[in-house]
């Protein structure tokens, strides 16, 4: 066993800030989870009931308990950055807006970038809990163990395995300290509540064993980790800034009940503002097995679904608000090998009763692949019955690309929803690559901000249907629109061009 001295932990790190909610702290490269034939058994769970009096020892004594199992990780990746040394030369505009007569074009060079994060263990053998983004793409991961930032060890570690979808990622050391590891003990997530009490412990802008306070804000907040896919995570008012990803949050009893992984920035600050979010570690307990073996494996039926609109509840042929609303369905998906179509409402999956988008979403994932499962759909107000063969779950599958050159649309019709049609000419069709014989309108204009804007509809999109009623010009489809009182929705069927796809929308004229 080797270790090395290091005074100070951090050289630097990286935090990324936006407008709405952003990473902690990310380095998003590609890397491939090395695998394991390796299993594990669970951590222990307390999900006894959270009960007993806070005094003026409590904090700190969960700090003192919970400390020894935190660690401080650093990592190393290698990134391309644009060489930027010649671009103060002659002619830097035409340079900077790529003219072919700028001298010392930028070349992208190869850079080593170092992060920084926390975790916590969860096995005497070395096996440590973080965040997917703080070690993906990493080519080197470090750990450190202790508070005196003057006097850490610093050990070697590798990934072990990574999940996208619910932030997580399972490494372990290679070399381990003389002492015995302290693994963390995780509680039960889903008992905790808005106003419970909980401690966060990370290395926040380098700070190692930085201890915060709060209370649980809310639970399930619907949190984007992929197109068309949300994880629920918990939110806390605990301070939580960059370097914090990949720590745990604390119950009263100082057991993990989340991973803390983002939060809300905006212009003005990188750091907390009172808003941050951890995953649920009931989640990722239950992915450890397969974040030991290297992967995790999910089951996909290939459709884009939406929550029932509460206003299109008799147009659709539905007495409550239950069901996944089909939006989309790609070609050659299972879905649409299984004859899912656009509009239908999928309110049973399996056997079991479809709540809602995320109710289906995690049904379909937690499905293995290669299952064949019975759908019910509602279809014309009438319940179908389809077999569908659930496949694996790829997230980096792309969408096609609006081929550029097409035609401006006449503009003919004014539909009252923010968007103006025309009729399809053989000269669009060519250009947009419709598919022989398609009719309808299409979408000539979006108004910034409108009904249709805000919908998805784009500019050469094809209005197709419309309230179940196909369309084969602009004048149908505008009357049928234009008759729609304002507050009402509209069912509208749409051939998005970019993705060369059926979409169904409702959309509220406004």
């Amino acid at each position: 066993m080797s270790s090395r001295k290091i005074t100070v932990f951090y050289a630097g790190l990286i935090a990324i800030a936006s407008l709405a909610v952003g990473m902690v702290l990310a380095s998003r490269l590609d890397l491939t989870a090395r695998s394991s034939a390796e299993t594990m058994a669970l951590p222990a769970m307390n999900s006894a009931p959270l009960v007993g009096p806070l005094d003026a020892g409590t904090f700190r004594n969960i700090a003192k308990a919970a400390s020894p199992s935190v660690v401080n990780i650093r990592t190393r990746a290698k990134r391309k950055v644009q060489d930027m040394s010649d671009l103060f030369g002659d002619d830097m505009l035409g340079r900077f807006f790529g003219s072919p007569q700028g001298r010392g074009n930028a070349q992208p060079r190869e850079q080593i970038v170092e992060a920084a994060g926390t975790g916590f263990v969860i096995s005497p053998d070395g096996l440590i809990l973080t965040n997917n983004h703080v070690v993906e793409g990493a080519t080197d991961i470090f750990v450190a163990f202790g508070e005196n930032e003057a006097d850490v060890d610093e050990y070697k570690a590798k990934l072990v395995g990574r999940d996208q979808l619910t932030d997580s990622a399972l490494i372990q050391l290679e070399e381990k300290p003389s002492t015995p590891l302290v693994p963390a003990k995780f509680g039960d997530s889903s008992q905790m509540q808005p106003g419970d009490w909980v401690m966060a412990i990370g290395n926040p802008f380098g700070l190692g064993h930085t201890v915060t306070v709060g209370v649980i804000s809310a639970t399930r907040r619907p949190f984007a980790v992929a197109e068309q896919r949300n994880q629920d995570v918990l939110q806390t008012d605990a301070a939580i800034n960059p370097g914090n990803s990949g720590g745990p949050l604390l119950n009263i009893r100082g057991e993990v009940v989340g991973i803390n992984t983002a939060i809300v920035s905006n212009s003005r600050s990188e750091g907390n503002i009172g808003i941050g979010f951890a995953i649920p570690i009931n989640v990722v307990r239950d992915l450890l097995p397969q974040l030991r073996a290297g992967k995790v494996v999910r089951g996909r039926i290939g459709v884009s679904v939406q929550d029932v609109p509460k206003e299109s509840l008799a147009d659709l042929g539905l007495k409550t608000r239950e069901g996944a609303l089909v939006a989309q369905v790609p070609k050659d998906t299972p879905a649409a090998k299984a004859g899912i179509e656009p509009g239908d409402v999928i309110v049973e999956y399996n056997g079991k009763r479809v709540a809602n988008r995320d109710d289906l979403i995690r049904m379909v994932a937690g499905t293995a692949p290669g299952t064949t499962v019975p759908v019910k759909v509602l279809r014309d107000k009438k319940v179908r019955t389809l077999n569908v063969t659930v496949e694996e779950l790829n997230l980096e599958a792309e969408s096609g690309e609006l081929q550029s050159g097409a035609e401006s649309p006449e503009r003919d019709t004014n539909t009252g929803f923010g968007m103006s049609l025309g009729n399809i000419t053989p000269g669009q069709a060519r250009q947009l690559r419709l598919p022989a014989g398609m009719s309808g309108a299409v979408v000539a204009d979006v108004e910034p901000g409108g009904a249709a804007d805000g919908a998805g509809i784009s500019q050469y999109d094809v209005i197709m249907k419309v309230n179940g009623t196909a369309v084969t010009s602009a004048a149908e489809a505008g009357q049928i629109l234009q008759k729609i009182p304002t507050g009402g929705r509209a069912l509208i069927l749409v051939w998005k061009t970019r993705q060369s796809q059926e979409l169904f929308l409702t959309v509220k004229k406004e």
